[in-house]
């Protein structure tokens, strides 16, 4: 790429970061968001921490896998349910970090 394109790309990027996020703070009061999309904004976050954390979940050695030997799903499934039983974070972390360790020590 020339310095030129990369230029653009910068630029173009940016504007496009800038309008997305702003677009409701532009817009001020004369836009209103329906209820029914505020409820669903609220599962934004969960939803894109899924998507980033699910897959390196279910990958073992480049592709997907759900079996007994996958360290980072099974300790998953370990914190999980420890935070479903104890609905404390820090020992969900704890245990999820503790599983994950034995079982790489192990293997």
């Amino acid at each position: 790429m020339s310095h030129l394109e990369i230029w653009i790309s910068i630029i173009g990027m940016t504007l496009v970061t800038v309008v997305t996020r702003a677009l409701f703070l532009m817009a001020g009061e004369h836009v209103t968001v329906p209820d029914r999309i505020q409820r669903a904004l609220r599962y934004a976050p969960a939803a894109a921490l899924a998507a980033i954390i699910l897959p390196e979940f279910l990958s073992f050695e480049g592709h997907f896998s759900f079996s007994p030997t996958n360290d980072k799903l099974m300790a998953g499934i370990a914190a999980t349910a420890c935070y479903l039983l104890t609905k404390r974070m820090v020992g969900m972390i704890v245990v999820g970090m503790g599983v994950y360790t034995a079982l790489r020590l192990l293997g």
